[in-house]
């Protein structure tokens, strides 16, 4: 068993030899001036420049086989082939099908396209006006109810790509509310306009109790304006969902209900039915380009060798910073304003898929997994936790993320020489950070000055795209995805699996029938012996309210 282990792996062994030999970066870009030309990748419209990270040709050596000795390719197949990688849940993980055109899909997922078909038509009757809300006039707000993949997916392509909003979308206004505390739509419905709103609830098994709690919430609030229930769960609910029981349980007619299918992992699903917000709010064509996008960067992760393999790079190189090099903080920092959401996207994604302490098998890991994730859009981050990057006593591994081209469209305005030379400089202020990190004083002036000493050394990839739009960001979150799954796979780990989250829903509902409707107070204090003796293990009440038992 222990082979099966990271630490098992004779490259393994290899790769923690190098690491105590290894130059810092100020001295490997001196030993050799063409290291960027060298450890330049391109795949498509993305460009990966990691001549920052902390590897020479040794440790590429070493990461190559240990890629080969774990048999990523090998995983790979089985992954698009359908196998069931989620040991644990005893199935696939099928999230690249979604994306794949029909000839390319594993047999038996046509059922793919038909919802693929169900949603674009009911995209079109919303857009066009031919759905109406109760009082017959046509929807001009949607609200997506949804959290973690049911959310942050959506919420971050809508955000990113919404200068390619399609004429028919235009009018539409998509918003999202996930919090189980009621903030995000309590703001919300101040402003809507109960007959001209339709609400999305999406949710993998339509149990979430915070999506569930926010659709109750919304239906008592249409009720107040139209007492007909059945007529406001057909022009006023979408139900996005795995379980078509539940959400006509719920109330939901057949009509008004999108499937998707549980092989679709909930932080792998906007490719799925849950990107429904994402057409509504800029049109089919664009979900469309996404998608292909993403299937582009699938066949080059299927087909390219490791070193040349932009997923299987970044996965190889974190498993160096994190195992070799003792780097447990990774920070995402987009210098794009559209890309505003996509560091929490990625925390999810990552977090969530990796991290975890046994393998695929049970096993204990005596190793660390996944580091913690972190980033913001990179000019605001620079006035904020930067300080930290340059100066800090923390190691941290960054990833720059920029796009080579913007504002094409804007050619003809009178603005565009200004906004071009903002872009210059924001491309400016992205590379000057990465070279500081790298090289610190050796990047600038040397100074004796101690609050002036930039220690340098600090990895960093650098991603380029080439224009970001529908095709490149698909192509960019797939990118992530794969990295993920190389990532797991390198360090024997399930990434498909979420126990760590489902455990804390299940105590929330055991919490809840102690709890008022006030808050965390109890319906009668102490003197209740019955009640007090009712509490779960680890509890005990005061006055009233619930506290931690101490020891």
């Amino acid at each position: 068993m222990s082979q099966e282990l990271l630490t098992g792996r004779s490259a393994f062994v290899e790769l923690q030899a190098l690491a105590e030999q290894q130059k810092p970066l100020v001295d490997l870009f001196s030993d050799d001036p063409t290291r960027a030309e060298k450890m330049t990748v391109a795949a498509g419209s993305l460009t990966l420049d990691f001549s920052k990270q902390r590897v020479g040709a040794e440790v590429l050596k070493a990461l190559e086989k240990l890629a080969l000795e774990v048999d990523l390719p090998g995983r790979i197949a089985a992954l698009f082939a359908g196998e069931k990688v989620n040991l644990s849940e005893d199935r696939a993980a099928l999230h690249t099908a979604l994306r794949a055109p029909s000839g390319k899909r594993p047999a038996g997922l046509e059922a793919v396209d038909e919802q693929l078909e169900r949603m674009a038509a009911l995209v079109e009757k919303v857009q066009s006006g031919v759905w109406r809300g109760f009082s017959g006039k046509r929807i001009t707000d949607v609200v997506n109810l949804g959290v973690g993949g049911s959310d942050l997916g959506p919420l971050m392509v809508t955000q990113a790509l919404r200068e390619y909003t399609r004429p028919e979308a235009a009018h539409l206004k998509v918003h999202f509310a996930s919090t189980i505390d009621g903030s995000q739509l309590f703001d919300l419905l101040a402003h809507l306009n109960p007959e001209t709103t339709l609400f999305t609830i999406s949710s993998k098994s339509f149990t979430t109790i915070d999506t569930l709690s926010n659709a109750d919430t919304v239906r008592a609030w249409l009720g107040g304006y139209c007492p007909d229930s059945e007529l406001l769960h057909r022009c006023h609910f979408v139900g996005v969902s795995a379980s078509a029981e539940k959400m006509t349980a719920w109330g939901l007619p057949e009509a008004n209900q999108l499937y998707f299918w549980d092989w679709v992992g909930g932080r792998f699903s906007l490719w799925a039915t849950i990107g429904l917000p994402i057409a509504l709010a800029l049109g089919m064509p664009v979900f469309r380009e996404l998608l292909a996008g993403a299937h582009e960067l699938d066949e080059h992760f299927r087909s390219a060798p490791p070193l040349e393999n932009l997923p299987m790079l970044l996965a190889l190189l974190g498993v160096w910073n994190v195992n070799c090099l003792d780097i447990r903080a990774h920070a995402i920092l987009p210098y794009d304003g559209r890309l505003k959401y996509f560091p929490s996207y990625l925390e999810q994604l990552e977090m969530e898929s990796n991290g975890k302490s046994v393998t695929r098998e049970g096993v204990p890991l005596d190793y660390a997994t996944c580091p913690v994730l972190w980033g913001e859009i990179g000019a605001n981050a620079q006035h904020a936790f930067y300080q930290l990057l340059h100066q800090g006593t923390q190691a941290v591994a960054s990833d720059f993320i920029i796009a080579a081209s913007r504002y094409e469209s804007m050619k003809d305005s009178g603005h565009y020489e200004s906004l071009m030379t903002q872009h210059e400089l924001n491309i400016a202020n992205c590379l000057a950070q990465s070279r500081v990190l790298a090289l610190g004083n050796a990047a600038v002036d040397p100074t004796d000055n101690p609050f002036r000493h930039y220690p340098g050394n600090q990895p960093s990839s650098s991603l380029v795209v080439d224009s970001l739009n529908a095709r490149s960001l698909g192509a960019l979150i797939a990118l992530y995805e794969h990295k993920v799954y190389a990532q797991a796979s390198l360090w024997g780990i399930n990434p498909f699996d979420q126990w760590g989250v489902e455990l804390g829903k299940q105590v929330a509902k055991e919490l809840l029938p102690y709890l008022n409707n006030v808050g965390a107070r109890f319906a009668s204090d102490d003197s209740d012996k019955s009640r007090r003796a009712a509490l779960p293990q680890g509890l005990r009440s005061h006055n009233g309210f619930l506290y931690l038992k101490p020891g």
